[in-house]
């Protein structure tokens, strides 16, 4: 394995470290949501800025469900009537279909299981819940947030995918890109927080979740090599 490879798993390896400490040793994350909250209107003014909720939230996201469905059908289009795609066409248009539901899919499926709740929701910010870390119990009585990781960066996340167009003839474009759809899934996790839907540990870990199944579907696909 090279250098820059090993360099590269060892970031991803420590970035879950780094996210835990956040939320558990740090206050970074109420923080930067009291920046974001007005404590004399009691709210997140954010919260129906349009860029934020409407346009954010509904229109891009509905965009992107329908670029993810184009990638999917295109994917399930091969599989019954296959094309003629070379092999490597075939491996690019499945993995990012593949990334396409299981990002979003696995992010959902794990809020569900998740105590923490969204800022709005705390007795801090004009709420009704309590604030409890990563790893805490919830006090008696209380129910389950379920609000991370964050679910609407997922929407953009599994784009990090479109770089196995590049690969293998243009890594650096390849990783250009990976990193440009990575900044814009954060961009939408960010746009979550101001409105107090999110806290930053929330977009970070569906952030490792995302890059972590992007990266095992395109190494298991690309392992088996399976062309019609």
């Amino acid at each position: 394995m090279s250098s820059v490879r090993w360099i590269g798993l060892a970031l991803f390896l420590a970035f879950p470290v780094l996210i835990a400490w956040i939320g558990m040793c740090t206050d970074i994350d109420l923080l930067l949501a009291d920046a974001a909250f007005d404590p004399q209107r009691r709210i997140f003014p954010w919260r129906d800025a349009w860029i934020a909720d409407t346009f954010s939230h509904v229109v891009l996201k509905r965009i992107l469900i329908a670029l993810a469905a184009a990638f999917v059908v295109a994917a399930l289009w091969d599989l019954v009537a296959p094309r003629r795609w070379s092999w490597l066409r075939r491996y690019q248009i499945r993995v990012v279909a593949l990334s396409a539901v299981m990002v979003p899919l696995s992010i959902s499926l794990l809020k569900q299981s998740s105590d923490s709740h969204c800022p709005w929701d705390l007795t801090r910010y004009g709420g009704s819940e309590p604030y409890v870390r990563l790893m805490q119990m919830l006090p008696v009585g209380s129910e389950p947030g379920h609000c991370l990781p964050a679910g609407h960066a997922s929407s953009a996340l599994w784009l990090m995918s479109i770089a196995v167009f590049f690969l293998p003839a243009r890594p650096n474009a390849a990783m250009s890109v990976f990193v440009t759809m990575i900044g814009f899934g954060f961009a939408l996790g960010w746009l979550q927080q101001m409105r107090g839907a999110h806290f930053l540990t929330h977009t970070l870990w569906s952030i490792w979740i995302a890059v972590f199944l992007v990266a095992t579907i395109a190494t298991a696909l690309d392992r088996r090599r399976l062309a019609p």
